[in-house]
């Protein structure tokens, strides 16, 4: 078959141009909550942790604060985008269209990342005028950037697909990626705890992502950043599978 690029031009435009009705919301959102991570954390704890391997406690929670960010914006605007369609029925529609499976996945994941890359990067200039940001491998940064929001936002359209109602779309986010992300080492090196919890903590698929990530700022992590880069495509490839399976069995797509 060959691409749409007009079809795919078109659902992406729209997803972009409903988060741009939210503009002022989508913007100061995460700058206050950034800002009162800094103000709770980096005050009440930082002055009695003044540093972490080295690198001064409010820039080590950065990393942390913008892959928590990116969870939760992913999977919510994702989810929303291919939700909403089904609510009012124009999935249909949509369905119909001459686009393929893979291009209706690739505008509204593309249009969702997209969403979440621009406030992840809102959130560190925002956090840039508390502590000073180093990056020193810019390039991995970018690329655990733009893997994470590609793989969450792709999470977050298979958990649009699956909900029945808005109260589903907030269950996995809220009782499942949030706790993992706090308990994922965000605000802290997971070499501070017992040896015992540090093996349960590995356990945790979310401490891959942000070590991998905060490594790219400070060459520190928690473990080693191949298996970190492995963990991300791993869960993309399994979403990706996910979504494949969906398409093909129309799973809460066609009933």
């Amino acid at each position: 078959m060959i691409f749409n690029p007009r079809g795919v031009w078109a659902i992406y435009r729209f997803e972009m141009a409903r988060a741009l009705r939210t503009l002022l919301q989508s913007l100061v959102t995460p700058v206050i909550t950034t800002s009162l991570y800094f103000v709770v954390f980096g005050t009440a704890i930082g002055s009695h942790i003044q540093a972490v391997e080295g690198v001064p406690y409010g820039a080590f929670i950065v990393p942390g604060l913008i892959m928590m960010s990116l969870f939760t914006l992913s999977i919510s605007n994702a989810s929303f985008g291919i939700y909403f369609p089904k609510f009012v029925g124009t999935i249909y529609e949509i369905l119909s269209a001459p686009i393929s499976h893979v291009e209706i996945v690739l505008a509204y994941v593309g249009a969702a990342a997209t969403k979440s890359i621009v406030l992840g990067l809102i959130i560190l200039a925002t956090a840039s005028f508390f502590v000073p940001i180093e990056i020193r491998h810019p390039f991995w940064m970018i690329l655990f950037l733009v893997l994470t929001a590609t793989t969450f936002s792709l999470f977050g359209f298979i958990i649009g697909i699956w909900a029945k109602g808005f109260e589903q779309l907030q269950f996995i986010p809220m009782l499942v990626v949030t706790p993992l992300a706090f308990l994922g080492g965000a605000f802290y090196s997971i070499d501070m705890l017992p040896a015992a919890w540090r093996t349960v903590s590995l356990f945790n698929p979310v401490v891959y992502l942000i070590s991998g990530f905060r490594w790219s700022f400070f060459g520190t992590a928690d473990v080693a950043v191949e298996v970190s880069l492995a963990a991300t495509f791993g869960f993309l490839l399994v979403c990706l599978a996910v979504t494949i399976w969906i398409f093909r069995t129309g799973y809460r797509l066609k009933n």
